[in-house]
Formats: C-alpha cells, sequence, structure tokens
C-alpha cells in the first residue's frame, strides 16, 4: 500500500467519521449530557404589573394577503396593554401592506413605512431605535403566536443573565391547519431543547424570539440569516444566555413547493457561510458548551458537502479494491433512493424512508449551492418572497374562516432549526 492510498483512505475514514458524528453522533451526546449536566430552569412566577415593556416588531414586504390576519393575531396577544407596543416595519412594499397597516392606527398599530426596500436587516436595523418596549418581541408577517407566548417569553427576563429566549415554531398543514411537524423538524426540535439545557443554544427561530433591546447592535445590512446572527451576537458581546422555551409557541405554514424550500435551505446555507465572519470567535473552547454546539451542530454540517464529495472522490480512487466497490455502490444507492424519493409517487409508509435520504442529500446539495452562491457574492440580504396559500387560490386577501399562516417571507433556522 503506497503513503497516496493510506492518505486516500484517512481522507475517506475521516469524512465518513464527520459526517456520521454530525447527523448521528452529536444528537445522541448532546442528548446524553443535557440530562447528565444540563440545567433545566424555570422562570420565576411574574406579577402583571412587574411585567417588562414589550415592542412586538414584524418586517414585512408585500404582504397584503395575509398582514390583516397578522395584526388581528398580535391583537389577540395576553400582555398588558400599556406595556405592548406592535409595529410594523414596511421594506419598501409595493402592494396595499403599508395601507392596511396603516388602517389599526386607531387600535394602537403603529407602521413605520420605508419606501426603498433595503432588505429585512437594514429594517430592523433602521426600527429597532424607534421602539419604547424595553424587550424586544421579533416575529414574521405570516407567523400566528400563542396569546400567551409574549407573557411567557417576557417572564424570563427577570434573570438579568438572561439576553434572549427562543419560542418554539410549529407547523401546520396547508389544508388542514393542523399540526405536521415532520421527523427532521422534531429532531431539530429536540437539539434546541438539549442545547438550551446546556446553554449552548444556537440563535433562535425567526417566527418568535425576544431579545433585551439593551443587547440590540446593528448588524451588517447585507446579513442573511438574522435569526442566527442577531442571537449570537449578542452573546458575544455581553455573555448573556440564550434560553429555549418550548411553552412559548407560534405556528406557521409549511412551504408551498419543493423548489421553494430548495431556495429557502440555499439561502440559509449561504447566509451559515456569511456568518463566520461575524461568529467565528464562538468557537474559542473558553466559551464553553457554545463552542462545543457550534462547532458540532453547524460548522461540520456547513463543511458536509465537503466531506461527501470527498468520500465518493476517495471511493473512486480506491475502485479496484473489493471493499470500497462495495462502498461505492452503497453511496451511489443512497443518492438513487433520494432522487427515486423525489420523483416516483409512493404510499405514505413506503416514502417515509425514502423521505429521510431526500432530505438529508437536498440540504447538503443546497448548502453545495449556498456556498458557492456566498463565494461568487449571488446571495443578496434580501429574501424572494414565496407564494402565499391566499395568492395560489388566486385571492389577494385572507380567508377570515381558516387559520392564516402561509410560509414566511424570511425564514431562516433554526432550527433550524436551519433546517426545515
Amino acid at each position: 500500500m503506497t503513503y497516496v492510498d493510506i492518505l486516500i483512505q484517512t481522507i475517506f475514514w475521516t469524512s465518513a467519521a464527520c459526517i456520521v458524528y454530525a447527523y448521528v453522533g452529536y444528537p445522541v451526546l448532546v442528548w446524553c449530557l443535557a440530562r447528565l449536566v444540563g440545567r433545566s430552569g424555570q422562570p420565576t412566577a411574574v406579577d402583571p404589573a412587574e411585567l417588562p415593556s414589550l415592542s412586538l416588531l414584524i418586517a414585512a414586504y408585500n404582504e397584503e394577503a395575509v398582514i390583516r390576519a397578522r395584526l388581528e393575531n398580535a391583537l389577540a396577544m395576553d400582555y398588558p396593554p400599556q406595556k405592548l407596543e406592535i409595529v410594523v416595519a414596511s421594506d419598501g412594499s409595493s402592494d396595499n401592506t403599508a395601507k392596511i397597516v396603516d388602517s389599526f392606527a386607531d387600535r394602537g398599530i403603529r407602521l413605520l413605512d420605508y419606501r426603498q426596500r433595503r432588505g429585512k436587516m437594514a429594517v430592523l436595523n433602521a426600527a429597532v431605535p424607534e421602539l419604547k418596549g424595553e424587550i424586544l418581541l421579533l416575529s414574521d408577517a405570516n407567523t400566528d403566536i400563542d396569546a400567551a407566548a409574549p407573557k411567557k417569553l417576557a417572564r424570563w427576563f427577570q434573570d438579568p443573565a438572561i439576553g434572549v429566549v427562543c419560542g418554539r415554531l410549529i407547523l401546520v398543514g396547508r389544508e388542514t391547519g393542523k399540526n405536521v411537524d415532520n421527523l427532521y423538524w422534531n429532531y431539530e426540535t429536540c437539539l434546541k431543547k438539549c442545547e438550551g439545557r446546556l446553554r449552548g443554544l444556537l440563535g433562535a427561530n425567526g417566527a418568535i424570539y425576544a431579545m433585551r433591546k439593551s443587547l440590540w447592535d446593528s448588524i451588517p445590512a447585507g446579513t442573511i440569516v438574522d435569526d442566527l446572527v442577531i442571537p449570537l451576537r449578542a452573546k458575544l458581546q455581553s455573555g448573556c444566555e440564550i434560553i429555549y422555551d418550548a411553552e412559548a409557541q407560534a405556528r406557521e405554514e409549511i412551504s408551498l413547493n419543493v423548489r421553494g424550500e430548495f431556495r429557502r435551505r440555499v439561502r440559509i446555507g449561504a447566509g451559515g457561510y456569511q456568518s463566520l465572519g461575524l461568529l467565528w470567535r464562538l468557537l474559542d473552547p473558553r466559551r464553553g458548551w457554545i463552542a462545543f454546539t457550534f462547532f458540532s451542530h453547524k460548522i461540520l454540517r456547513w463543511v458536509g458537502p465537503f466531506f461527501l464529495l470527498a468520500m465518493l472522490a476517495c471511493n473512486l480512487w480506491l475502485f479496484d479494491r473489493p471493499s470500497y466497490r462495495v462502498l461505492l455502490l452503497a453511496q451511489l444507492g443512497f443518492y438513487l433512493l433520494a432522487l427515486l424519493a423525489l420523483l416516483v409517487p409512493l404510499p405514505t409508509r413506503l416514502l417515509k424512508p425514502l423521505l429521510l435520504s431526500n432530505m438529508f442529500i437536498g440540504m447538503n446539495a443546497a448548502f453545495l449551492v449556498g456556498f458557492w452562491r456566498w463565494l461568487s457574492g449571488r446571495q443578496r440580504g434580501m429574501w424572494e418572497r414565496t407564494a402565499r396559500r391566499a395568492e395560489a387560490n388566486g385571492h389577494t386577501a385572507p380567508d377570515p374562516g381558516r387559520p392564516q399562516m402561509p410560509r414566511a417571507s424570511w425564514k431562516t433556522d433554526e432550527a433550524g432549526k436551519g433546517t426545515r
């Protein structure tokens, strides 16, 4: 065996080990650690009179199909009215979004109408200094927040060490409005819970999270994954804790089509690579659990496509060895299963195992495209909207008789979820 062969085999098995660890080993390890050394602290009960003032900020771009239902949902939140501010920042909307929001002015909702479209991050940077609340509640234009969620998020801020609190996002079906969280989303939610217990939570759900306004720092306007960067920058600069509260819930509709979902994942991937320039200091081991979770959950996943390519290339180099021929066939068979799940209609029960391979390969393909878009500077900070349910049905206004939870304008992960 030559030195080159030894090197190629080392690269192959190292790449394989990193992939297995990132998607299987790390979840098992973080679950065990969360139960052995994690903290499951509960917030102290808070009298309504002691709740901090809160500003709900919704950034919107051309959301006329859903914004009315979103504002009605916001007005139904159970929070002391004298301590609640609801603000919509319109990012150069060219439809009736601003006009609809303005019609709610007599009900206490404030419109910040930015006439030129600049992207969500630029709008947030401009809007936050205009807010009055001690706590910022950030959400999307399509999110349906439980009435009790703001109180559940705000109660944590009695502890001065806590700077950001992330709520739980539940995915619902487009037709039924019922919970349709899939295996992968439940997997990501479980990771959030475990990382939260270790005080190593990575970012937030853009649909529902709260943070101290005093921790807000202007973020570069071209930032793509704001709900990853904003909380982690706050942690870097202040050392604050990021908490996950599964009781503070919000709902959003699942993606309308595969192409839209792939574009979303590409954008998340590009945003992940971009965020390294802002968040690399989290990898310092002296930062504790956050260094461990950031490397294991984020960095290894972002490098995952290159591990897969390395495995394939090494397998081809070692094709003359019978054992590696078997491994090559196994790799190609796995990719074929992913393609089959995408193209061939099968009964749901038979399709579920294939969907796992499809999601895994689809995610890594999106990350690879995202890397190229980030490297070439082609991925902008402005998100191109996906179709809303009302628009897909040929309407410009929501149906008041059905749950209004269409796809978000700017959806980034968690958990991410990144990763949905």
